[in-house]
């Protein structure tokens, strides 16, 4: 029998190597809570109670020339101002994700799934928060100006963005006696002003370079803070092919929004938040987790409660479908 010639074998990668989980990486799509901007625009009012009233003085009394002239041993012409109440309701919004006793079990221990449902939860409320934000202050009929710039922003050979603003500043002032602080961006409207020619050219006169922050856009636009948004939500139901969008849309919103809230101080708009929920301050997240005995399962949950409400129509003006 003729013997088989002696053949030199290598181990393969799979003879070397088993394949297991990393324990340094992971991934997930948490994304940064500063790209949510719902609790910075206007001020945060904390409230105790779910649900209260709140006193609105009367703007015109507060401007109209009355005083005259007071001749010898006369009174003092007088007047006064009416007052009114408001309300705000504080909705409670939750979110959960349920952990089975096998899962956590079984898991490895890089999924960390409490921590991860932890800020599965708290993203899913601050998308929430987001959106209905937009519902009560970044569309059409909410603002005492609605408009959709003659030229759209993203023309770069007709618009004039830094005009069209100066319009909307001069609008508020002229009713209201308060210049506007706060111009808010969706991302698309902010992108395309971050590269307009007009907008580029003055930083670069103001500065020497080109780069285009939001303090320079503040700058240009002669307001005290420009703020724009990065916060995306899926559009698509569960099971379906994803497709995403910005939460904020291809628009602007002009306004005063009072530094901090106060008695007798005027805002576009507060964010009540109750703290009975939060903890302390009124639209951060409250999370909790508990077992359900029944089912040994594990629950993070999360809870926020507010109310957005406009308080002075006059104090905004809206730039709708400010880009294509």
């Amino acid at each position: 029998m003729l013997k088989q010639p002696y053949r030199k074998s290598s181990p393969s990668q799979g003879d070397v190597h088993v394949d297991a989980i990393l324990t340094n990486i992971s991934v997930a799509y948490a994304t940064d809570q500063e790209q949510y901007i719902a609790s910075k625009v206007f001020p945060v009012v904390p409230v105790d109670k779910q649900s209260d009233k709140y006193y609105i003085r009367t703007k015109n009394d507060w401007f109209r020339d009355e005083a005259e002239k007071r001749a010898d041993n006369t009174e003092s012409v007088g007047s006064g101002y009416t007052v009114s109440t408001d309300s705000y309701f504080a909705d409670v919004w939750a979110f959960h994700q349920d952990l089975g006793s096998q899962l956590r079990a079984n898991a490895d221990a890089v999924l960390n799934l409490e921590r991860n449902a932890t800020r599965f939860v708290t993203q899913r409320l601050l998308i929430r928060q987001e959106v209905q934000w937009v519902t009560d202050f970044f569309a059409t009929g909410v603002w005492g100006t609605d408009i959709t710039p003659a030229n759209l922003w993203s023309d770069y050979t007709l618009s004039d963005p830094v005009e069209d603003i100066e319009t909307g500043k001069e609008a508020i002032l002229s009713v209201t006696g308060y210049e506007p602080n706060t111009l808010v961006l969706g991302y698309q409207v902010g992108r395309k002003l971050r590269n307009h020619p007009d907008i580029r050219d003055r930083v670069k006169v103001q500065t020497g370079v080109h780069n285009v922050t939001n303090e320079a856009l503040a700058s240009i636009f002669g307001v005290e803070r420009v703020l724009i948004s990065k916060a995306i939500k899926a559009t698509n139901k569960k099971g379906a092919a994803g497709t995403y969008g910005f939460i904020q849309g291809k628009h602007a919103l002009l306004c005063y929004s009072a530094p901090s809230p106060g008695l007798e101080i005027p805002s576009a708009g507060y964010t009540f938040g109750w703290n009975g929920l939060s903890g302390g301050l009124g639209t951060s997240v409250a999370v909790d987790s508990f077992e359900i005995r029944k089912t040994k399962t594990l629950r993070v949950e999360g809870e926020m409660a507010w109310d957005n409400k406009v308080v002075a129509a006059d104090l905004g003006y809206f730039f709708n479908g400010a880009v294509i």
